[in-house]
């Protein structure tokens, strides 16, 4: 007759309780599986199918009850390890967001606001629609399943038991910082083109006083703008794919600094 002690039973918890934390942080927080529009129950079927497969190949797991206050603990630690490892890849997207706000200012049409259900929020419509290409790159470039070979590499340069040191919270606020440099590289053809035009309609009014500047202004700045739109989109697959490559790297670093 089968026999399972305790103590064997508490082993086999752990060992996918632990992993199962992490993974759930991440998808929590990591883009495209944050997404609000997906139901509550897809992701937690999505945690417990990559935990049942990663279970098998990760190391061994600290002798630690789940039950016990210690493997509570452990539990809010590898919560916050997916959490900050997911977090580190949406600083890319919110570059790209911060990006379509800035052209969306430029543009005048900071007014058109869309709800976004993936960061829950008021967004200019240039700011949903460039977050809409960047995850249709993101999944072209197969970005979601880089970033789950990065968690299953986790538990190898990060074990289970381990926390994150606190050098990582300043690695994430320095890349966090890149945020903005990167929207407003992505945003400068487009800023630099807008500003041109907008010296133009300055020097029109100061020759033509009488000319209307609202009249005339918007409607050149939104032709110009989606002009420049429309010569710069073939370019920014490029630009993103190394900005999505800037954010695994950025992962990887994450989980290094032991």
């Amino acid at each position: 007759m089968l026999s399972v002690t305790d103590a064997q039973l508490g082993a086999w918890i752990a060992a996918f309780l632990y992993p199962l934390a992490r993974i759930l942080g991440l998808l929590a927080t990591a883009p495209l599986f944050n997404n609000a529009a997906i139901p509550m129950r897809i992701k937690l079927a999505a945690g417990l199918a990559i935990a049942l497969a990663l279970a098998p190949a990760l190391p061994a797991m600290p002798a630690v009850a789940p039950a016990s206050w210690a493997g509570l603990v452990l539990l809010l630690e590898q919560s916050l390890v997916g959490i900050a490892l997911g977090f580190t890849m949406r600083i890319a997207f919110a570059a790209v967001d911060l990006a379509g706000e800035l052209i969306g200012l430029q543009m005048g049409l900071g007014f058109a606001v869309f709800y976004d259900p993936q960061n829950a929020a008021q967004l200019p419509i240039i700011a949903e629609v460039a977050g809409l290409l960047a995850l249709l790159v993101f999944l072209a470039l197969n970005g979601h399943l880089a970033v789950i070979e990065v968690l299953a590499h986790s538990f190898s340069a990060l074990p289970v038991g381990t926390s994150l040191p606190a050098a990582s919270a300043e690695a994430v606020a320095q890349w966090g910082a890149t945020l903005f440099a990167a929207g407003v590289l992505l945003s400068l053809p487009l800023i630099a083109a807008l500003l041109i035009a907008n010296i133009a309609l300055g020097i029109l009014t100061r020759a033509a006083p009488a000319l209307n500047l609202f009249a005339v202004g918007f409607p050149v700045t939104l032709v110009a703008g989606f002009t420049v739109l429309a010569l710069t989109l073939p370019h920014l697959p490029a630009g993103l794919e190394r900005l999505f490559g800037s954010g695994l790297d950025a992962m990887g670093a994450l989980l290094r600094m032991r």
